[in-house]
């Protein structure tokens, strides 16, 4: 009797596995499938690159106890996961929303409705939104350099400028962590403190190779 119902539990699932691969097949929910596992994609995709992120981070830079160094890593990852996934839901949201009112797909849906989740999603001023942006913003910089060149805005460089890029970009960047250091986004200022001013203090061979910082009172 056990294995009859154990047996009718397992069809009743394969059942509803075919009912389910039937309706991901079908045309006319394609862009509400889209958003749903547009959903998914943003929630795994920002685990996986906040969670070893914010792990280095903590555990170089944080202090405190185990705990709250696992709750810290554990509140980044999720914001990190939840705002990613809410923005492609509401981009592919709206994308498809404004295709079905005008027919077609045109550019400006695009950039309507990435400003719109930007706006939503990510509006909101807090380290995990701040990293996010500036990440994007650096990609942006060269990606409409290089669309400018591409449709002829700007001369081709006659030498590969990224040299002349790399220098500017360091020049500054060290410029304002020795003179105005509270300008710049709070993990970068951990960073450049590790690499720039805590080389410069050590009392023995333990904190000169072993050590950043020496841990006992001697």
């Amino acid at each position: 009797m056990a294995g009859g119902a154990m047996a009718g539990a397992g069809d009743s699932i394969r059942a509803l596995l075919r009912a389910a691969n039937a309706l991901l097949q079908q045309r006319r929910y394609r862009a509400a499938l889209a958003v749903i596992k547009g959903f998914r994609n943003g929630a795994v995709y920002g685990a996986k690159i906040r969670a070893p992120h914010a792990l280095v981070m903590t555990f170089l830079f944080k202090s405190g106890s185990l705990r709250e160094k696992l709750k810290s890593i554990a509140q980044a990852t999720y914001a990190h996961s939840r705002n990613l996934a809410y923005f492609v839901f509401t981009y592919k949201g709206l994308l498809a929303a404004q295709s079905r009112l005008q027919g077609k797909k045109i550019p400006f849906h695009t950039f309507l409705a990435a400003c719109i989740g930007g706006w939503l999603v990510f509006g909101d001023n807090n380290p995990i939104n701040s990293q996010i942006i500036m990440y994007l913003l650096s990609r942006i910089l060269f990606g409409l350099s290089r669309l400018a060149v591409e449709k002829g805005y700007i001369p081709q460089p006659k030498q590969d400028p990224f040299p002349l890029v790399a220098a500017l970009v360091w020049g500054t960047v060290l410029w304002l962590f020795e003179y105005h250091r509270e300008t710049l986004q709070p993990s970068l200022q951990s960073s450049m403190t590790y690499l720039y001013e805590d080389s410069e203090v050590w009392h023995d061979l333990s904190d000169f190779l072993i050590y950043n910082k020496r841990t006992d009172s001697k």
